[in-house]
């Protein structure tokens, strides 16, 4: 069983917000792959179910971000699980809008949710960081975050939910490099291809040869000077 834990706050207020983005990956996945009503419980919503035929739960803490930890530690000891077992889904304001970064351990890197969560269950889950982009000054950093995505971020959000969604299988196994290329694809589109290399022109022949193929001039008949040239071009 593997838990697949989306960070964000509760409320119709803060649905659209950067900082859902956790809860909108886990609603993408439960979608995709069928999964049941989210039921509370353990301070959170909570919902058991398969994707390709492996055993999934999939959690969004109720407690908001900064109380992330009392939801999952709950349901990590209930069901006796190893962070191992654990992958974490939240907002990184230091990477690009649409860039996604997966490691296992860690620093929280000042995320309030990941700093509630790392004293309860430890450090060695799995942490997905998708990136919402930075506003430039840490004095713009809350109502950033707290801020809705604009209409223009849809070109990127809904192609990197879509694919999270279409390769949660990848989260439980853990299989960092295919998801964070399967996902770049999706925002990115393929890498552009090379152009050809330009064929070689022909080289043309140098001088010499051209010389040497080309038709010798005709020579006088008579007179001391074609004597003088049939000696030397021995023509008798």
């Amino acid at each position: 069983m593997h838990l697949i834990v989306g960070l964000g706050n509760p409320g119709d207020e803060y649905r659209g917000n950067r900082h859902n983005i956790g809860f909108m990956a886990i609603d993408a996945i439960a979608k995709r792959h069928n999964f049941p009503p989210f039921k509370q419980k353990f301070n959170a919503l909570i919902a058991d179910g398969t994707i390709d035929g492996e055993r999934a739960l999939l959690l969004k803490p109720q407690t908001f971000m900064n109380k992330s930890g009392d939801a999952v530690g709950a349901a990590t000891k209930f069901y006796k699980l190893d962070p191992a077992n654990i992958s974490v889904l939240y907002d990184e304001l230091d990477l690009a809008p649409g860039k996604v970064r997966i490691k296992t351990g860690g620093g929280n890197g000042g995320h309030n949710g990941l700093r509630s969560i790392d004293p309860v269950i430890g450090t060695n889950y799995h942490r997905l960081r998708l990136g919402i982009g930075h506003p430039g000054h840490k004095d713009r950093v809350t109502r950033h975050v707290l801020g809705d995505f604009a209409k223009a971020d849809a070109e990127w959000l809904n192609p990197l939910l879509d694919s999270i969604a279409d390769n949660a299988l990848l989260i439980i196994k853990n299989d960092a490099n295919n998801l964070m290329n399967r996902l770049a694809l999706a925002v990115n589109g393929p890498a552009p291809e090379k152009p050809e290399a330009a064929k070689p022109t022909k080289k043309p022949q140098s001088h010499v040869r051209q010389a040497r193929t080309t038709t010798p001039p005709k020579l006088p008949e008579t007179g001391p000077m074609a004597q003088m040239l049939k000696k030397l071009f021995d023509r008798k």
